[in-house]
Parts: C-alpha cells; structure tokens; sequence
C-alpha cells in the first residue's frame, strides 16, 4: 500500500520523481556484489545474484550457449546473462542504453576478471541511426511510449545504432547466440538487422515478444507481434516457444493467439 502511495506521489510530480530515482542510482553504487550459485559475483539485482530470477530461461540459455561461440545479449540489464556466457568462455557482446545498468555491466564483467573478453555498446538499436527517446529504466525501458503504463517524464535520449551497423562484419565465422529483451521494439530492431538475420552460420536467436502484456493503454494485442514472427519466417528460420514444451509457433497458431483463442506460457521465443 506505502509502495503504491509512494508511486503515485511521485508521479504527479515529475521533478520530485527526477531527483529521487537520480539519488537511488547514487546510492546503488555502493551496493556490494552478491556471490551467485554459478561461481561468479554479480552486483545491482538481487534475485539474479541469487537465482531466483528467469530459471527456465537461464536454464535454456545455458543449454544455447553450449552451441555458440558469441553471446550478443541487446538488452543486456546488469550483465546477468552476459555473466553466464562468460562463466563457460564465451565471448560477449552486450548492449544496454540506460546509464544505471552499464555501471552495473561494467562492475559485474570487472569483478570477475572477464573485461577482455567482453565488447560493450551503451546505446539503443532500432531500424536506423538515431537520437530517441526511451522511457523507463532498471528492467523494464522502453522505446516504446506508454509501455508498461511507464510515466511520460521519465524519460531519456539514447544514441540509437542498428544491429548491422554495430555488429558489421564481427560474427564473421563465429556461430551466435542473440538474446534480445527490449521491451516491445523487437520489430524495430529486427527491421535494422537484415544481414545479422542472414549471416552465415545463422545465429540462434532468444527474444521476448509480448502479446497482450505492458502494452500502452488502448492497445489489447502487440500490433507487432504477427510482424516480428512473419520477419523471422521470410529469412527462412523457424519458431519454438522458450520453455519446457520447445512448442513449434506457425502462422496458424499465431492468429489463434491474436485472437486470444490460445493462450502461450511464455512470451520467450528461440529462432533458428
């Protein structure tokens, strides 16, 4: 109840909300790294640190990366995945636009003495490149207006690069694993990555796409979800959904899903 009160306060004062979110980030500076059950430390989320957090997913990445040489984790928060990736000896390209988080990426991949093996890009990718607005932070930003309900003073300009133009001709023999959590601007991301799509070997892709979740009010279903998955279809790969079942996604099921006829467990899908 304090929680939501709280929230709601800040809310309505912009400036207020601006300065107290300003002093959190301060203060997380200090927080001290957490000794997770994987062998490496990790600082700035405690659930993950603990492992509480996505085990299925993490459980199905750790499986992916046995396959790959790189991780290109877009979206990639404090490091958590990222770590993991370094853990087995895989090398790591990670990209995340909000300043709280890189410091977190940055202190997790440090402390753990991974720093020459990781690339890390402080920007947003999308179809071109850009200045753009992104609203949020911590786990849930957006480039999205209105996803998640996130207030519209809570907002920062990120330089915007596409997947092509950052990655350009890096994965050149390697195989790939490309986990992508960008909060309902997959299409956008996609629509700028047109040669990683086709890059040989073709990457397997991890990537979160909503259906009915955080989208901004007055929209029931993601307008991009048949996009992204008919994108994916038309660069010749194939869709699975990311959880115990692996269930096969075909055009088929997703007009049944848009049309709230199925219902999916997950809103994580692997491409390849």
């Amino acid at each position: 109840m304090i929680r939501k009160w709280l929230r709601k306060a800040l809310e309505s004062s912009p400036n207020t909300a601006n300065f107290v979110r300003s002093f959190r980030d301060q203060l997380d500076r200090y927080d001290k790294p957490i000794k997770t059950p994987w062998g490496f430390t990790l600082a700035g989320h405690e659930n993950m640190a603990k492992g509480d957090f996505e085990p299925e997913e993490t459980r199905l990445i750790q499986l992916l990366l046995q396959e790959v040489d790189v991780l290109v984790n877009v979206g990639a928060n404090v490091g958590y995945y990222c770590c993991h990736a370094l853990s087995l000896g895989k090398r790591v390209i990670a990209v995340e636009p909000i300043a709280r988080n890189v410091h977190y990426l940055l202190k997790n991949i440090q402390d753990n003495g991974w720093a020459s093996q990781a690339e890390i890009y402080p920007v947003a990718l999308s179809t071109s490149t850009d200045i753009m607005t992104i609203w949020g932070g911590g786990t849930g930003a957006s480039l999205v207006k209105g996803w998640a309900s996130i207030p519209e003073s809570y907002v920062t300009q990120v330089p915007v690069l596409t997947l092509d133009r950052l990655l350009g001709s890096t994965l050149e023999g390697h195989r790939a694993l490309i986990l992508v959590d960008v909060e309902g601007a997959e299409h956008m991301l996609l629509q700028g990555a047109t040669a990683t799509l086709d890059h040989q070997p073709r990457p397997i892709w991890m990537m979160e796409v909503s259906t009915t979740e955080h989208q901004p009010v007055g929209v029931s279903i993601n307008p991009s979800f048949r996009k992204t998955f008919e994108l994916f279809f038309r660069h010749g790969y194939q869709a699975f959904t990311a959880d115990k079942k692996v269930q096969p996604i075909s055009s088929d099921l997703i007009a049944q899903i848009e049309s709230e006829q199925l219902q999916l467990s997950t809103h994580n899908f692997i491409f390849r």
